[in-house]
């Protein structure tokens, strides 16, 4: 992978002075456990956020997110590093934005479930729990050291599940015997980075380079839907870019008719870029997160009604 992590944890304090994210792990602990254990510590449970505006947190207050119900958010200089929850792996210190993929995709517990570009892993122990460690998981990357980090990670986090491959997903043969059971992927390729705030620099707008990135994502993503069981498939980017996230999906929607984009949080306050609304993009202005783009394709049945692909704006070589 040559993009940047959005994982990083230390960024969200570093960009968005709204608040801080972290992910309850509920292959260690549930979230009621979770908020009593840290209101004995001394910190105040506000209850379940409803809007944007109740992120502002200050000193102890907290409260649960109201979209992806196993967030917790904190005031911004909140920081659990050294924190036993954290240590123990019952906490993931993980933007909102970078949950929302494996929310989307939501693999039920037994089933057969691919992250294409793992690493760093946070993502890949969010599917873990919820499949419950029932069903396959296998989790490619093609970086060993960060699949070697990634395999710790997922031990602290209890997670039993996973087949960790040091592999390039477009090598991989989806007709092989390992890979043709596959029913729920997840491609995160490596992008510009350009969601990152506080890690952008010049050449997140560079056009041969987005021109270049957008063709890879392209090809990620017609291999992932040649799989020949995949059923549903998140594509996610943290990326701002139109060229990297809705052209990439037009033009591949264009050569695969036999899928569909399928509308996800409707309640989400930003979507797709026209016509793409059935996309969800996250901000630091609409939803205090980094920036991302994540779109669900799901296959459809040859007598479901389907709508044209939407016309692509740029060419990718």
């Amino acid at each position: 992978k040559t993009r940047r992590s959005e994982d990083s944890a230390f960024c969200s304090v570093t960009i968005f002075p709204h608040c801080r994210y972290v992910r309850v792990n509920t292959l260690k602990t549930s979230v009621a456990d979770t908020v009593d254990y840290l209101k004995r510590e001394g910190f105040t449970y506000l209850g379940q956020a409803r809007t944007v505006e109740d992120l502002t947190l200050k000193g102890t207050h907290f409260v649960q997110d109201m979209d992806i119900p196993e967030i917790l958010i904190f005031s911004p200089k909140t920081d659990f590093h050294n924190h036993f929850l954290y240590k123990a792996g019952h906490l993931i210190l993980q933007d909102k934005a970078s949950c929302l993929p494996a929310h989307v995709l939501h693999p039920p517990p037994g089933s057969v479930v691919l992250d294409a570009c793992a690493a760093p892993g946070n993502k890949t122990s969010h599917l873990a729990a919820l499949m419950e460690n029932r069903g396959r998981l296998l989790a490619l990357d093609l970086d060993a050291k960060r699949l070697s980090t990634m395999s710790t990670l997922l031990l602290r986090a209890g997670v039993t599940c996973q087949t960790l491959r040091h592999q390039d997903f477009l090598k991989v043969d989806p007709q092989s015997a390992e890979y043709r059971e596959v029913e729920y992927i997840l491609l995160d390729p490596s992008c510009s980075g350009s969601g990152m705030v506080c890690l952008r620099d010049d050449s997140d707008t560079d056009p041969a380079r987005l021109s270049s990135l957008a063709a890879f994502q392209l090809k990620c993503l017609k291999h992932a839907l040649s799989f020949p069981r995949v059923n549903r498939l998140v594509y996610s980017t943290c990326s701002v870019h139109r060229q990297e996230n809705e052209d990439v999906v037009s033009a591949c929607l264009q050569e695969n008719n036999h899928f569909r984009l399928v509308p996800v949080l409707p309640q989400w306050p930003e979507h797709g870029l026209p016509p793409l609304s059935q996309c969800l993009r996250a901000s630091p202005s609409s939803t205090r997160t980094h920036g991302f783009f994540v779109a669900m394709l799901q296959r459809h049945s040859e007598t479901e009604p389907m709508e044209p692909p939407a016309p692509v704006r740029y060419i990718l070589n």
